[in-house]
């Protein structure tokens, strides 16, 4: 029986084949550092403050900061009082993007965050137990700067303000401003459209508690963050390129298995199945969002990107497991349950926690599960609780590494028992064993480390600390790692035509060996040589 290529290759094809993976490996990072621009944009609009005259006549209910038909403005709320201008009638207008600036399908995204600008006053000072603002909010679009607006959404939004005023609250210090934490406003799973128009009001019903004990607002600010389009062109076309790629190694590699006499092993069935979810990630419907109005696609890229993550854990457990020589009972998924069990449940509780916010936002863009005390405690702790997961899930790879390691150790007694051309073959299988090993651990740090940052990316904003920035470089290259790992598993882990000592067995039953087999070769008793 045949042995796997990663013990049947000579040393000088495997190293040829490790210089252009790595290569590769070096390359995904060069795009994304060279060719690629930041992953993403913000961009900031402080609101115009629109009086609402409809009852003298004006028919559109959307007001336009500026334009041909642009609305009524006041300078301020000193302003509207002088001119006896309820709160009510304000409307805080924002047009997305800037003027003379057009949005695009590319940018793939629209999230935005909000800020108020709320000053210090003894007559109008903000709730010491934590006011809550109710936010009357619609958003709209349009294509062409002569056509009507569409509407897309309205909500009444409540958002919990957060402020800190650091001044002694006396006479003087009337004016100065609060230091108020960001807040999450708006997100859009696509861009579809190339103007937008937000309208804000901040009604007030003094009966019921509306907006009272708000602070005096002298502004809203808002922040818009998209994807920025040329770091999109080049994903999109790393990911086209990826695509055909890993599925030709993957029907190659199971071909090679079919043609096999014994059914594939566990480990062989693994192997497959990661090569299918890295595929279903690569895959480029991202494509279709650049002609379609799809706003289910963050969501969409969310369960992918959880079912490889989700894969490749489970996969990392098993290859470990299986090549762990004091295991009794291998070859049977059932053997991992207590392991993979865990992270399937993990993977399947952020789906639920996904679901409850971006599956919500398909309706409702101003929903945030961050919007209520309850939200941000389970949001912050799902956070805190993945990451601290993500490294324990690390540590205990790394000692079934050691495990591994160890039991390899102690088994290398029986190799100076063997001659000299055996015991070098061996000794070199070990060696690749080995190697392939530590690569493992060294993507599986990656891996972590990227899945802690993009959590922790994801929750910066509503942190209010500075912005995380994992540049283009970092998600190439580790999309790139994933790729070229799940490709020199599938192809060193092939079934291999060669048969290695034929030409030295001299009519003798040769020693067989397989990595996928756990060097059964070093079992006790196991071992059988000649010189």
């Amino acid at each position: 029986m045949a042995g796997a290529i990663i013990e049947n290759m000579s040393t000088k094809k495997l190293v040829i084949v490790g210089v252009i993976l790595l290569l590769f490996q070096v390359l995904s990072f060069l795009v994304g550092g060279l060719f690629a621009p930041s992953p993403t944009t913000a961009i900031h609009y402080v609101a115009t403050k629109c009086v609402d005259v409809r009852k003298h006549n004006q028919q559109s209910k959307w007001f336009m900061p500026w334009g041909p038909h642009q609305c009524e403005k006041i300078r301020d709320f000193s302003e509207a009082m002088a001119m006896r201008i309820q709160a009510n009638d304000i409307v805080f207008a924002v047009h997305i993007p800037l003027p003379n600036k057009e949005m695009s399908p590319w940018f793939q995204f629209m999230l935005v965050i909000l800020q108020f600008d709320i000053a210090f006053n003894l007559n109008n000072q903000i709730a010491e137990d934590g006011a809550m603002v109710t936010i009357d909010v619609g958003l709209a679009y349009r294509d062409d700067i002569l056509s009507e607006w569409t509407e897309i959404a309205h909500s009444r939004e409540l958002r919990k303000l957060s402020c800190n005023f650091t001044a002694p609250k006396k006479p003087e210090n009337e004016g100065r401003h609060y230091d108020c934490d960001l807040m999450p406003f708006l997100e859009l799973g696509s861009v579809a459209h190339k103007y937008y128009l937000v309208n804000i009001r901040l009604p007030v019903n003094e009966r019921k508690r509306v907006n009272v004990g708000i602070g005096e607002i002298k502004d809203i600010q808002l922040v818009g963050i998209h994807q920025n389009g040329g770091f999109t062109k080049v994903w999109f076309a790393m990911k086209t390129f990826l695509t055909p790629s890993i599925l030709i190694i993957m029907v190659w590699y199971w071909r090679r298995i079919t043609l096999m006499t014994r059914p594939p092993v566990l480990l062989e069935k693994m192997i497959f199945a990661l090569g299918i979810s890295m595929t279903f990630i690569n895959i480029p419907v991202e494509w279709f969002s650049v002609g379609f109005n799809w706003t289910w696609m963050l969501l969409f890229g969310d369960i992918r990107q959880g079912i490889f993550y989700t894969m490749l854990l489970s996969f990392w457990i098993i290859f470990c497991g299986e090549h762990m020589m004091d295991q009794a009972e291998r070859n049977r998924f059932a053997v991992y349950w207590k392991q993979v069990g865990p992270i399937v449940f993990g993977s399947f509780c952020l789906f639920i926690f996904d679901m409850c916010e971006r599956g919500v936002q398909l309706k409702n863009p101003f929903y945030s599960i961050w919007a209520s005390d309850v939200g941000t405690e389970l949001a912050m702790a799902f956070i805190i609780v993945a990451g601290i997961c993500a490294c324990l899930y690390f540590l205990f790879l790394c000692f079934m590494v050691f495990q591994v390691f160890r039991n390899i150790s102690g088994k290398r007694s029986s190799l100076p028992a063997m001659s000299r051309a055996r015991r070098l073959h061996y000794e070199g299988l070990i060696f690749r064993f080995k190697f392939l090993m530590l690569v493992t651990l060294a993507c599986a740090a990656m891996t972590v480390i990227f899945f802690i940052i993009s959590q922790v990316n994801e929750g910066h904003w509503h942190w209010d600390e500075h912005t995380v920035q994992v540049n283009s470089a970092f998600f190439t290259g580790i999309y790139g790692m994933w790729n070229l790992y799940v490709f020199a598993i599938m192809f060193l882990y092939a079934p291999s035509h060669k048969r290695y000592g034929d030409e030295q067995s001299n009519g003798k039953s040769a020693i067989r060996m397989r990595l996928t087999e756990s060097f059964g070769f070093l079992r006790s008793g196991a071992v059988s040589h000649s010189e």
